[in-house]
């Protein structure tokens, strides 16, 4: 739990790192600025009732057939035809720097003065916002008129976003359409460093537009000027004063309307604002911790989908506040957010392989210790087994190495019966303890060279459940399969055996094997009171029983096994044959 901390606290903290370090450098500005201009796009055109733009358009162009520009004595006619109608203020977006006839400049300088409060553009000042239009700033006093910068400043993608509050000691166009319409002066504090974001109503055509050869020729219904602020300036695309805005895709917007946008926005106090850095920085912080916290408690998949579902959340909540006024910085906090979400998987993916490897390497030591345990419990198990069987053999030296011989026997029976290795290994371990209750049998009748009477006999018999009962209850399935053997091994298959008289298949496999096992290396061993039969007179012997002693089955399988027991078995030269019928008491 304390290494998922840590790496969720430094998942967090490069996420954080990220997205602030990239919004202080301003690593994205231009896509920054694009999610503006989706904004605009999603919010859609607002009408703007209060502004009109007299567009020097192509059909003017191609009604009065002059040359460009007109002669300035015809922009007088369009200042006294606005001033006629009512207008609110007028801005002319034509630049009249540079002298050309003096009376067309007379005419031109008279209209203006006819108009108190129009506003002239220009691009070129000097100290003190200085200018050349119409002989100076000076001469435009006189008739109350004012020059104003009609630059913008671009962004990084080369889009208009903002309008300045003054450019080269002037007032920008905007500033001054909206004083001259409004009477207030504009403050400076009213602008973010100076600038303040244009309020686009909407794409190209959305502020209303009429032709200046319809106003030159009276064809503009006063109520289209009346108490508006009009910008004059050229539309048409000949004339080369197109821009990108925020607004735009693949159509640029006519610099006359761009004035329009900036002086609707000044004239309502520049409505859309940015929102505060600290805001900005709490988003980033946040944004980059929560898919390493949402990790620890819903796991990295859950985490990674939930940051996807608040980035979307996000997203509109940056609109829904666009909507609104309030201009939030988009890019950087999901930049963070996908950074902590990216980084939450791949490090949760790391730590879930690198848990894996270990608990694959703890498997397989612990499988190793596992494996080592349980091989010297074996060893131990069968130890004991060996060490019990040996206490049983040495109370009855004449059997000599008769248990390990059953053993191998049983093994190698089960096998052959389609017993699995590793359970017919254990039958034939288990077989050892198959005499276990002889330690139980007092030696006057374990070590008595005579022939047994009938209490001999039932002390003799009582050996194979006072076996089973030692080896009761165990949970070794070793011992459990000796108890088994221990109890039954002295059944017969027609039901005429000892403890239960059991018959047929309730006989435990294992007790059967042991059955046929026993009782062949007993006819091939010498006793006391017999001496060894032959490999082929046992084998007769335990055939002839075959359905009445023993499992038939076991016994094919047996007969199966005899060619390569043989050579193993066959007793010593010294052993003489004997008829089966005078055996003595079996074991």
């Amino acid at each position: 739990m304390r290494l998922r901390a840590r790496t969720s606290a430094i998942v967090a903290a490069v996420a954080i790192g990220v997205g602030l370090a990239a919004y202080l450098a301003g690593a994205w500005r231009g896509l920054e600025d694009g999610s503006v201009s989706l904004r605009f796009g999603l919010r859609g055109a607002v009408a703007a009732n209060d502004v009109v733009v007299v567009g020097i358009d192509d059909r003017t162009l191609s009604q009065l057939k002059l040359r460009w520009p007109f002669p300035r004595s015809l922009d007088g006619r369009a200042i006294e035809r606005l001033h006629g109608e009512g207008a609110r203020a007028i801005v002319y977006d034509v630049q009249f720097t540079q002298p050309t006839t003096p009376s067309q400049d007379l005419a031109l300088y008279e209209a203006v003065g006819r108009a108190p409060g129009v506003v002239l553009a220009t691009s070129v000042s000097g100290p003190g916002g200085q200018t050349e239009v119409l002989g100076g700033n000076a001469n435009l006093a006189a008739v109350h008129a004012r020059p104003a910068a009609a630059d913008f400043r671009a962004d990084s993608a080369g889009a208009i976003q903002r309008y300045s509050h003054s450019l080269g000691g002037l007032d920008t166009l905007a500033v001054a359409g909206a004083e001259a319409a409004t009477g207030r002066k504009m403050k400076a504090s009213a602008f973010e460093g100076g600038s303040a974001w244009i309020d686009f109503r909407g794409p190209p055509g959305t502020i209303d537009s009429v032709s200046f050869s319809d106003l030159i020729a009276g064809r503009v219904p006063a109520r289209e000027i009346a108490g508006k602020v009009v910008v004059i300036g050229a539309t048409s695309s000949v004339l080369q004063d197109l821009h990108a805005t925020s607004t735009t895709s693949s159509a640029p917007m006519a610099g006359p309307e761009v004035q329009a946008n900036a002086i609707w926005t000044a004239l309502h106090g520049n409505p859309l604002r940015s929102g505060p850095g600290w805001l900005t920085i709490l988003c980033i912080v946040l944004a980059g911790a929560f898919a390493p916290l949402m990790e620890r408690r819903l796991g990295a998949l859950r985490a990674g989908l939930l940051a996807v579902a608040v980035a979307v959340a996000y997203a509109v909540g940056v609109q829904l506040a666009f909507d609104n006024g309030t201009v939030l910085v988009l890019t950087y906090p999901l930049a963070a957010l996908l950074t902590g979400a990216v980084g939450t998987v791949i490090v949760s993916y790391a730590a879930e392989s690198w848990r894996r490897e270990l608990m694959a390497r703890y498997a397989e030591v612990l499988e190793q210790t596992v494996r080592e345990r349980t091989g010297e419990l074996l060893e131990t198990q069968h130890e004991i087994v060996h060490r019990l069987a040996r206490a049983a053999e040495l109370r009855d030296e004449d059997t000599g190495q008769h248990l390990e011989r059953v053993r191998s026997l049983c093994e190698g029976l089960a096998l052959e019966l389609g017993v699995e290795r590793g359970e017919a290994e254990q039958i034939g371990l288990a077989s050892m303890l198959h005499d276990i209750g002889k330690l139980g049998v007092p030696d006057r009748v374990l070590l008595k060279r005579g022939e047994f009477d009938e209490e001999d006999w039932r002390e003799m018999r009582g050996h194979a459940g006072a076996g089973a009962d030692m080896l009761a209850n165990s949970g070794s399935a070793l011992i459990q399969i000796a108890e088994t053997i221990a109890r039954t091994h002295h059944e017969r298959w027609d039901g005429g055996g000892y403890p239960a008289g059991l018959a047929g298949a309730e006989i435990p496999l294992a007790g059967r094997i042991c059955a046929v096992c026993d009782v062949l290396d007993a006819l091939l061993s010498e006793r006391p009171y017999k001496p060894a039969w032959s490999f082929d007179a046992a084998m007769e012997k335990i055939v002839r029983d075959s359905g009445s002693h023993f499992d038939p089955a076991v016994v094919a399988a047996l007969q199966r096994l005899a060619p390569r027991l043989r050579r193993r078995l066959e007793p010593r030269p010294r052993s003489r044959d004997r008829p089966a019928e005078q055996l003595v008491g079996g074991t």
